[in-house]
Parts: structure tokens; C-alpha cells; sequence
């Protein structure tokens, strides 16, 4: 079993660029692109300009979302998503970023013009990766640093009637039958929702 350091390495190594997502003052969401620059066995490490929006927003909420893939199309991506609490390390860390990211030494090519960033880690949180590549498709949650992967999607209760129909309308394979209820096997569901829609006995619950 995968364990949070190797989606980690997915992330940094593979993706790379993601899109992270932070709450404005007025509660709207705002999203930019960064580099995913670091990783090890517990935080993943990314940075950013002291006089951006992006840095005020980390401080003052302390929280941020990102999501990237990887793919040249749909069937062929692999995406990841990770969400959690955020800290500024400051100058920490920044030698070793610049040392396995050496593009970045074309941007900020002087040692006077990096003291405009801050290193951030993301230490407490958790994670989806969805694979569509493969049949049926694979879906994994992970946490770290102590963060909680709260259940979510669909289960098939007891007032299952094995009518079969859930199993008709779905498209990935995620339904199995069997002799007292049919089950929803997790790590192939992607949450769509019909099985819990066309349902006769209400026998699909949504978490």
C-alpha cells in the first residue's frame, strides 16, 4: 500500500505545477499556479514572493488547496489533490529548493533578490489520487501529519433488494454483486451519483 511520501513524490516529481486555491478577505476563492518544489516523509514544500497576495493569503489563513494531473488526455491522466494546514519556514529549506530546482537559479539569479521569498510547508492534511488510466479506475485517500480522510461517496445498505439496476448505470465498474446486497468497492467509485439516483428501495446512502 502507497503510502503519503509516495504521492508526494507523484506530486513533485511528475506534476510538478499545480493549482492552489486560498480564500480572499471577502471569502471568494482565489487560485494560482505553483511549483511544488520539495517534498519528504511528512510535508510537501513549496514557495512564493513576500509582496504577493498569494503569501498574504497563506499567512492570514493558514490553510490551502491544490489539485494537479498529469496526462495527454483524459483516459490517460493521473491527478492529485491534497488539502491542509500551512506554516512559513521562511529562508528554511531554500538552499536545498534552488539546488534540486535549478531553473529557479534563472529567476532569482543573486543572492539579494531571493531574500524576497518564503519557503511553505504543508504538514497536516490529506489527499485523493484518481487514476483513469487503467480499467476500472483507482481512487486513494491518504492523510499525513496527523490529518483525518473523512468518509465520503456512496455504500449500499441492507435495504438493498438486488434489482440491478445500480449496477446497469454504472460506469466504472465500481458495483459488485453479490447474494444479500450488491457493494460499492470504494477505490473504483468516482462519485458520480446515478446508483444513488435511480435506486427503487432508497437503499443508496451518500456520505
Amino acid at each position: 500500500m502507497r503510502e503519503a511520501k509516495d504521492y508526494f513524490k507523484f506530486l513533485v516529481e511528475e506534476i510538478h505545477s499545480a493549482t492552489f486555491a486560498t480564500v480572499d478577505d471577502n471569502g471568494l476563492p482565489e487560485t494560482c499556479v505553483i511549483d511544488v518544489m520539495l517534498y519528504d516523509d511528512e510535508a510537501i514544500y513549496f514557495l512564493t514572493a513576500k509582496g504577493k497576495g498569494f503569501y498574504d493569503r497563506l499567512i492570514k489563513r493558514k490553510f490551502v488547496s491544490l489539485s494537479g494531473m498529469k496526462g495527454h488526455d483524459t483516459m490517460s491522466t493521473k491527478a492529485i489533490s491534497v488539502k491542509g494546514k500551512v506554516e512559513c519556514i521562511d529562508s528554511e529549506k531554500l538552499d536545498e529548493i534552488f539546488k534540486k530546482n535549478t531553473y529557479m537559479n534563472e529567476i532569482y539569479s543573486s543572492e539579494e533578490s531571493k531574500m524576497a521569498l518564503s519557503v511553505f510547508k504543508i504538514y497536516q492534511g490529506v489527499g485523493e489520487y484518481v487514476d483513469l488510466s487503467v480499467k476500472p479506475m483507482v481512487k486513494r485517500t491518504f492523510s499525513f501529519g496527523g490529518g483525518n480522510v473523512e468518509k465520503r461517496g456512496y455504500e449500499i445498505t441492507e435495504d438493498c433488494i438486488l434489482c440491478g439496476k445500480c449496477i446497469k448505470v454504472c460506469s466504472f465498474n465500481a458495483i459488485k454483486e453479490a447474494e444479500e446486497k450488491y457493494k460499492i468497492t470504494e477505490d473504483n467509485c468516482l462519485e458520480c451519483g446515478n446508483c444513488y439516483n435511480v435506486c427503487p428501495a432508497g437503499a443508496v446512502i451518500k456520505y
